[in-house]
């Protein structure tokens, strides 16, 4: 019987003891280490800096933190920082961005746009967090909130010095040769084929008596492209109006067609043939692509012109326009900024000026001192840019690395 109570005394003592396990975990807990897979919360980060991102247009914040101790050491159970941000210290925070262990530093970038979800006002406060996480989600460690911090854009980018000075330099070469060119200087510019071409076209259409067709793209008044055609097209006017020569003008935008009737009208003007001018020979067709290629085709085929220029903006009708002038037998000249549209009228034209010779015709033909001038200072721009690429290419060569520095842009 004795023997009997003793046992009965051993199991409840048994019962009533603590798990031996259960122990051990929570002295883990306390101590900061791991056990299996209960992982204890690592160390927050420290020393938040926050400030302005240099250097851009607003809408940006900096941040940078001294990282976790248990990051690469201690408990190393940190894989990362997720940033958080709010518009008080009191939250709701929000989650922008997270990042590797090891980090030190975020930019946090919102949009600019005010549609946005994303957009980030600028002179507002903000605050920020970092949670340091693990690889349980639920075991994480949260530092102090750190701001306010406010958002700007600076006026100048400081890393954009060299390309500050290179507007400089081309600014005071422009102004230079537009004084040159309106004190009279006769300022050289290298003739280009298709230039020299117009004269010589309207001399042909002049001998054998038929008009000259002259397309103005399907541009509008505002493009560049357009600009210079009807500097051209003045050009061309006078020269039609001293010869007594037809010229016919079809327009795809009614704007356009206004604007270069009182081209044509004022080079008549210039010419002394204000009687020759006629308001149908610059006439609205349609603004429909196609259909207005159909009728310009017509007229190729109905009065064989003599010569067809075509000047401006083009798109996927050149090669038709083109192409039916070379069955009608008349000498084309075509220039156009539409880098994909050139191979088509080198084929079927007799001269093209290609890109930006558009322009310099248009400065050539006009001898306007501001195109001039400005045509002169671009030509002296591209050849310090070729110099300036050549004395890089022999210096870096040489391990002169100091001469590239220079030229690096930031942003």
């Amino acid at each position: 019987m004795k023997r009997q109570l003793l046992l009965l005394l051993l199991l409840c003592l048994a019962v009533a003891a603590p798990p031996a396990t259960a122990q051990t975990a929570e002295d883990s807990l306390l101590s900061g280490e791991t056990t299996g897979a209960l992982t204890v919360a690592p160390g927050p980060v420290s020393n938040i800096q926050l400030k302005d991102t240099d250097n851009d247009h607003g809408h940006s914040v900096t941040l940078s933190w001294e990282i976790s101790p248990d990051d690469g050491a201690g408990l190393n159970n940190v894989i990362g920082y997720e940033i958080y941000r709010a518009p008080s210290m009191e939250g709701p925070f929000v989650k922008r961005a997270g990042v590797p262990a090891g980090s030190h530093s975020h930019v946090d970038v919102g949009s600019k746009e005010k549609d946005s979800p994303d957009y980030m006002e600028d002179y507002i406060d903000y605050y920020y967090k970092i949670r340091t996480i693990t690889a349980d989600s639920a075991v994480y460690a949260e530092s102090a909130v750190a701001g306010p911090i406010q958002s700007y854009g600076q006026w100048f980018n400081t890393g954009r010095v060299p390309v500050l000075i290179f507007v400089a330099c081309f600014l005071a070469l422009t102004l230079y040769f537009i004084n040159r060119a309106k004190g009279g200087a006769d300022l050289y510019v290298r003739p280009l084929a298709g230039i020299g071409a117009v004269d010589e076209a309207i001399g042909r259409a002049t001998e054998m008596g038929k008009p000259i067709l002259y397309v103005l793209g399907l541009g509008t008044a505002a493009d560049i492209a357009t600009i210079a055609s009807y500097t051209i097209l003045g050009r061309v006017a006078k020269k039609v109006a001293e010869y007594q020569t037809g010229l016919i003008v079809p327009c795809y935008d009614p704007i356009v067609m206004t604007v270069a009737q009182e081209t044509v009208k004022a080079s008549y003007a210039d010419a002394g043939r204000p009687d020759a001018y006629k308001e149908d020979m610059v006439y609205f067709v349609t603004q429909s692509q196609f259909a207005y290629v159909a009728a310009v085709n017509g007229t190729m085929l109905r009065d064989h012109p003599a010569t067809n220029i075509y000047m401006g903006k083009f798109y996927a009708e050149s090669l038709i326009l083109a192409e039916t002038g070379a069955l009608a037998g008349s000498i084309q000249i075509a220039g156009t900024d539409e880098i994909a549209q050139i191979p088509f009228f080198v084929v079927a034209c007799d001269y093209t000026l290609i890109g930006e010779e558009l322009y310099a015709a248009s400065a050539y033909l006009g001898r306007e001192p501001l195109l001039l001038g400005s045509l002169k200072a671009q030509d002296y721009a591209k050849a310090g840019v070729i110099l300036i690429a050549v004395v890089g290419f022999i210096l870096l060569n040489f391990g002169v690395d100091g001469f590239k520095e220079f030229f690096f842009v930031s942003n």
